[in-house]
């Protein structure tokens, strides 16, 4: 420790120190500092183990990266964080070391000790915790073995929450390597949520924002350890700078059973576990989830069959706090689909799109993907915690695939009005309006303004940008803490609902129309009915690949598709007969249609399809959303359990704040 604490670890009584007084430069302080108060007060009672050892540190951890801080960024070593508006930098002399915590999972008794420190040190409603303990156990009386795990932010080497957070709210600091989150800047949208594996960030519904542990930096200050570690009764929790194994302590492990793994993110968490345990620890929460050891006394996540194997239909349960996110996608992706599909026509010259340009009804058109696009993008907003925030969403496009997914469709949304605006100027209907009420049309526009080139110039970037959205759609998803997502399935669902739901609004307004001017639509309908078939067929191979994956390994993708086919399991097959349904009929009609004219009956088949494709594509992403499992730390009978919070809300023990589950407002 330094010299200001002045702390004696043979004796019991440690002396108060008032950072206040002295700053870290061993300066007196101006009269401006001496107003504000500590980061953290040392009170005359602290024990010597709530103290912060000063130990060597080794220049790098096992991951291979720096544990000094200070030499990777631009920042002066005696930078201010402010913490509790504090200007005084801190006394601890290894402040710009990487620290992390350590625990002990041989002593950890489940007292819960230090969740109630941590949540009343920040204050935190009963529904919320930074720092959890769940458990797994195994084994039968009389050999039946329980082991706790007390889970907070890991702050890690490679926080994915900083990277995914679209609104910049994360930052990594050199000073102790903390990972720290700020709620005002949040807009509660959740993503850290799904990309963290360890469950460390943490919604809010009822504030709509997201919070999480801050290392308790503003005790670190002053050298004291975190309120968990101090509030520890068993003596399982410790901390200090990484990879330093603290005293009477013989292991310095990455992993536990339970605990997910550490190659996702690289947190800076040690473990000691040499109890002997089973061969299969289960989860005592909901999660269909268990540990199994394997060939190298590793202990692995598998499916644990709690549910059986009947199948059943729970149709009630595809409603989630995510339908405005099954909207969203789905309508983003009809939207792009459409627009692609009418563009690419007019720029192919096809003959019957050709046709369709040049009707009053192809600025209509356009603009209804404008429509589809600002429908869905509302839709996205109306899933945040904090709406009128939305305009944060762009903050951090350098890393989140979320902010650039935002920005890819809304300049998709510009590049489509604006291609809608400029055809107006050849809009017949348009212009007879003009003359009959001012005597003048657009027409005169030609001349002066390279119309057709701005046509075809914002279509293509509204093209560009469209795919560009779509394609970080895809890679939101790509989450390797939800291997239930984490696959190509993924990217052949977005791509097959574009081309399926993109040719199905782009039939209803295009076929109409060409009908209407007596023009064959055997072509067009053909064309439209190989996209619309092809993207049916994609998405089936997407889920023909994804079943077979999940089939062959042992995760919690597995576990998520073990639900899949017994809770939702009648609804599951519904949709994939469906799906091959319409592939095998959508393909007779191609076949035994192509070059004949179009009768009622084909077009009354295809809008049967049609009508099918889109209830699949409603089941199909509600259960992309509902059945997601995390790869995230255990629960416990009721705390953080997600049946007992649907339970609790279904019967309104909720109603209770003291039980811990909050209301779902946002």
């Amino acid at each position: 420790m330094s010299e200001e604490i002045n702390v004696d670890y043979a004796d019991s009584a440690v002396e108060q120190f008032e950072p206040s007084e002295m700053t870290s430069n061993e300066k007196p302080q101006t009269k401006d500092e001496k107003k504000y108060s500590s980061h953290w007060e040392v009170r005359t009672e602290e024990r010597p183990y709530a103290f912060l050892p000063d130990q060597p540190v080794k220049e790098k951890n096992r991951y291979g990266k720096r544990i000094d801080l200070v030499e990777l960024t631009d920042h002066p070593k005696e930078r201010s964080l402010f913490i509790n508006e504090n200007p005084v930098v801190g006394c601890n002399p290894n402040r710009n070391k990487q620290h992390g915590f350590y625990f002990n999972a041989d002593n950890c008794i489940g007292c819960h000790a230090c969740e109630s420190a941590c949540s009343e040190k920040n204050e935190n409603p009963a529904h919320i915790a930074f720092r959890s303990v769940g458990y797994v156990e195994g084994g039968s009386y009389p050999d039946y073995k329980r082991q706790n795990i007390s889970m907070a932010c890991n702050h890690c080497d490679d926080p994915v929450c900083l990277k995914g957070c679209p609104t910049g709210a994360y930052r990594k600091y050199a000073e102790y390597g903390a990972v720290i989150q700020d709620p005002e800047t949040c807009f509660g949208c959740g993503y850290c949520t799904w990309v963290c594996p360890y469950n460390a960030p943490q919604l809010d519904p009822v504030k709509g924002q997201v919070s999480k542990c801050n290392m308790c930096v503003d005790r670190l200050e002053v050298g004291l350890k975190p309120a968990c570690v101090s509030a520890c009764v068993g003596n399982a929790l410790d901390f200090g700078v990484i990879e330093n194994t603290p005293e009477n302590r013989e292991q310095c492990k990455t992993e536990i059973p339970g605990f997910p793994t550490p190659e996702i993110t690289h947190p800076n968490i040690r473990f000691q576990q040499t109890k002997t345990l089973p061969s299969d620890m289960k989860r005592t929460d909901s999660a269909p989830v268990k540990y199994s050891k394997d060939s190298e006394g590793n202990y692995k996540p598998a499916v644990d069959q709690k549910k059986g194997k009947t199948k059943s239909w729970n149709l009630a349960q595809l409603s989630s706090r995510e339908n405005p996110l099954v909207l969203f996608t789905l309508l983003a992706q009809a939207a792009v689909g459409a627009f692609t599909i009418v563009f690419l026509g007019l720029l192919l010259n096809a003959e019957s799109f050709v046709t369709f340009s040049n009707t009053s009804l192809f600025s209509p058109m356009i603009l209804s993907t404008v429509a589809l696009t600002a429908l869905a993008l509302l839709m996205s907003v109306t899933h945040l915690g904090k709406p009128i925030r939305f305009y944060r969403g762009f903050n951090n496009l350098r890393y989140s695939p979320m902010a650039r997914e935002g920005f890819g469709l809304v300049m998709f949304a510009v590049g489509t009005g604006l291609t809608a605006l400029f055809t107006l100027v050849n809009n017949d209907w348009l212009n007879a309006q003009l003359i009959s009420l001012f005597g003048a049309d657009l027409v005169f526009l030609n001349d002066s303004l390279p119309i057709e080139s701005l046509v075809t110039g914002f279509g293509v970037f509204a093209i560009i940008a469209g795919f560009a959205g779509l394609f970080y759609m895809n890679k939101c998803y790509q989450i390797k803490a939800r291997p239930f997502w984490n696959h190509l399935q993924t990217a052949t669902a977005f791509v097959g609902n574009s081309l399926s739901l993109g040719s199905t609004v782009a039939a209803l307004v295009v076929l109409p129309t060409l009908a209407v001017l007596s023009v064959e639509l055997s072509n067009v309908l053909f064309i439209l009915g190989a996209l619309f078939t092809a993207g049916v067929f994609i998405e089936s191979l997407g889920l023909i690949a994804h079943n077979k994956t999940l089939n062959s390994v042992n995760n919690e993708g597995a576990a998520a598709h073990y639900i899949q086919c017994t809770t939702f399991g009648k609804t599951y097959i519904l949709r994939n007969v469906l799906l091959g349904l319409i592939v095998v009929v959508g393909v007779g009609l191609l076949s035994s249609s192509y070059g004949e004219p179009v009768s009622n009956l084909v077009i009354i088949a295809w809008a049967v399809l049609a009508i099918f494709n889109v209830c699949t594509s409603l089941i199909g992403r509600s259960l992309f959303y509902v059945l997601v499992i995390p790869t995230t730390m255990p629960g416990a009978f009721f705390w953080k359990n997600k049946s007992f919070e649907q339970h609790a809300r279904d019967i309104g023990l909720a109603d209770n704040p003291a039980v811990g589950v909050a209301k779902l407002e946002h």
